[in-house]
C-alpha cells in the first residue's frame, strides 16, 4: 500500500499548493466568489462536472449499479439531464445577471422584499447540508486507505477543503476541481470500468450470472425515476452551489456550451458508476451494504498504483462537491443572512474578501462539527432537497419564465411549499415521495393565486430586469473586465 499512499499524499499536498496560488489571485469579492467571472470553456466545463459528480454521485451510484444494475444509473442520469437543461435553457439569463447569489437574483425579478431573505435561509440550509453529506463520505475513504477512525477521518479530509477554499476562494476551488475533474476521469472512466468489467468476465459473463432485471433499463421503478427527476433535475437549476459556477463564466456563450458538454459527461459517468457495480454484483454477491460495492472493487481487484489513483479519483468527486457547497453556504450566509441583518454592506472590495473568507472558515467549522455528530446522511440530504425543490423551485423559474408573478406571489411561494414540505415529511416519513410531490403542488399554487390576486409587479422593477438579463444594466459597468483564460 505505500504506493497507493504516495499517490494520496501528492494528491492532497496538491490540493492545498493550489489553494495557495489562489490566494494570490483572489483580490477583490468578484475574484473571490465567482473568479472574476472569467472562465473559458475548458475549465468551466471540468469545473462544473466535476461539483455536480461527488460521492453521491461516485460510492452512491456504484452502490446503485450493485443493488439495481444498469437502472442504477438514473440518479446521476437525472443529474446530467438537470445540468442539461439549466445551460440550454436558464444559464446564458443566468450568467448575465452578475450577481452572485439566487436571493439576489429573487431581489432583482420581484423588487426587494422578505422573499428574498427567506430564500436565503433556505438555501443556507441546502448548501449547509449538502457540505456535510459530502465531508462524511470522507470517513469512507479514509477507512479503505488508513483504516482510519471517522472522526479523524472527517476532521483531516474537511480541514483540507476549509484550507484552500479559504485560502483562495472560487480560484482555489476552480483549479482544484479542475485537477479532480482529470483525476475523477482517469480513475473511474479509463481505469476502474475497464478492469472491473474485465474481472466480472465481460458483460456476456455478467448477463449470465445476474437477473434479467439488471439489465432492465427501468428497473428501478418508474416511482423512484420521476422521484429522481423532480429532486435532482430540478435541483441543478436552482441550487446556489450550481448557480455560483455559472457566475464564473466568462459570457453566456460559455455558460451554455460549456454546461452543455459537462452534463453530457455526467450522463456518460452515470452509466460507468451503474456498470461498475453490475460487475461488483457478479464479484461479490453477498456484500453488506451496496455502498461497500466501491471501496471493496477498488481494494481487491486493483493492481497497486492504480488503486490508490482510483482511490484519489473519489477523493476528489467528494472533495469537488464539499468545496463548492462550501462556499455557496458561506456566501448565502455573508452576503443573504449577514449583510441583511446588519442593514449595510461591507466597506471596501479587501473587507469584503476578507469577511467572505472568515465566513468560509466559520461555515467550514460547522460543516466538519456537523458531520461528526449527524448519523442519517440519507435523511439530511433528503431533507435538504426536498426543502429546496418544495419552497424555491416555483418562484425561481416562475420569475424567469413569467412576468406576472409577483414578490407576494414569490414569498407565499416559498412559505407555503416550505411548510407543505415540513408538515408532510413528519405525517409521511422523511424518505417518502409524497413531501415533494405535494409540497411542490403547494408552493405553485400559491405562487399562482397570490401572484395573480396581488399588483402586478411595478414596470419600473421589471423594465430593470429584462435590462439585467440583457446584459444592459448600468450597475454592470463596475464589473471586471472579461479577459481569456
Amino acid at each position: 500500500m505505500a504506493v497507493d499512499y504516495a499517490v494520496i499524499v501528492v494528491y492532497l499536498a496538491g490540493m492545498l499548493a493550489m489553494g495557495w496560488w489562489g490566494m494570490r489571485r483572489a483580490r477583490s469579492k468578484s475574484e473571490f466568489l465567482v473568479a472574476g467571472r472569467r472562465l473559458g470553456p475548458s475549465l468551466y466545463s471540468g469545473t462544473m462536472a466535476a461539483i455536480v459528480l461527488g460521492g453521491a454521485s461516485t460510492i452512491g451510484g456504484v452502490g446503485l449499479g450493485y443493488q439495481y444494475g444498469l437502472s442504477g444509473a438514473w440518479m446521476v442520469f437525472t443529474i446530467g439531464l438537470g445540468l442539461l437543461a439549466l445551460s440550454v435553457f436558464f444559464s446564458a439569463r443566468i450568467a448575465r445577471l452578475k450577481v452572485y447569489t439566487v436571493s439576489e437574483m429573487l431581489d432583482l425579478r420581484y423588487g426587494g422584499g422578505r422573499a428574498g431573505v427567506i430564500s436565503g435561509v433556505v438555501m443556507w440550509a441546502y448548501t449547509l447540508m449538502l457540505a456535510v453529506t459530502s465531508t462524511i463520505a470522507y470517513a469512507t475513504i479514509f477507512d479503505v486507505l488508513f483504516d482510519m477512525h471517522r472522526a479523524v477521518a472527517i476532521v483531516l479530509g474537511g480541514s483540507i477543503v476549509v484550507a484552500y477554499s479559504t485560502l483562495g476562494g472560487m480560484w482555489s476551488i476552480t483549479l482544484t476541481d479542475m485537477v479532480q475533474f482529470v483525476v475523477k476521469t482517469i480513475g473511474v472512466l479509463l481505469l476502474l470500468l475497464p478492469i472491473a468489467v474485465v474481472k466480472a468476465g465481460g458483460f456476456s459473463e455478467m448477463k449470465a450470472q445476474l437477473p434479467t432485471e439488471y439489465f432492465d433499463p427501468l428497473g428501478i421503478g418508474g416511482e423512484t425515476i420521476f422521484t429522481y427527476v423532480l429532486i435532482y433535475t430540478f435541483g441543478m437549476l436552482i441550487g446556489q452551489d450550481i448557480w455560483q459556477r455559472v457566475f464564473t463564466a466568462r459570457s453566456d456563450r460559455t455558460a451554455k456550451w460549456g454546461g452543455t458538454v459537462a452534463g453530457t459527461y455526467c450522463l456518460a459517468y452515470a452509466l460507468a458508476g451503474a456498470v461498475i457495480g453490475t460487475a461488483a454484483k457478479v464479484l461479490y454477491p453477498k456484500l453488506g451494504s451496496p455502498d461497500d460495492a466501491f471501496a471493496t472493487i477498488v481494494k481487491d481487484e486493483l493492481p497497486v498504483g492504480v488503486r490508490g489513483l482510483v482511490l484519489a479519483a473519489a477523493l476528489a468527486a467528494v472533495m469537488s462537491t464539499s468545496s463548492g457547497a462550501l462556499i455557496a453556504c458561506a456566501t448565502v450566509a455573508n452576503n443573504d443572512i449577514w449583510s441583511r441583518l446588519r442593514g449595510r454592506a461591507l466597506d471596501g472590495e479587501r473587507d469584503e474578501v476578507k469577511g467572505n473568507r472568515a465566513f468560509i472558515l466559520l461555515m467550514g467549522l460547522a460543516v466538519i462539527a456537523t458531520a461528526i455528530a449527524i448519523d442519517n446522511v440519507v435523511e439530511a440530504l433528503t431533507v435538504a432537497y426536498n426543502l429546496l425543490v418544495g419552497g424555491l423551485l416555483v418562484p425561481i423559474l416562475g420569475g424567469l419564465v413569467w412576468k406576472r408573478g409577483t414578490v407576494h406571489g414569490a414569498l407565499a411561494s416559498v412559505v407555503v411549499g416550505g411548510l407543505a414540505v415540513i408538515v408532510l415529511m413528519a405525517t409521511y416519513g422523511i424518505l417518502a415521495n409524497e413531501p415533494v410531490y405535494y409540497g411542490l403542488l403547494a408552493s405553485l399554487a400559491a405562487y399562482l393565486v397570490v401572484s395573480l390576486a396581488t399588483p402586478a409587479t411595478d414596470a419600473a422593477v421589471l423594465t430593470a430586469w429584462r435590462e439585467r438579463l440583457a446584459g444592459r444594466s448600468p450597475e454592470l459597468a463596475s464589473e471586471p473586465v472579461a479577459t481569456p483564460q
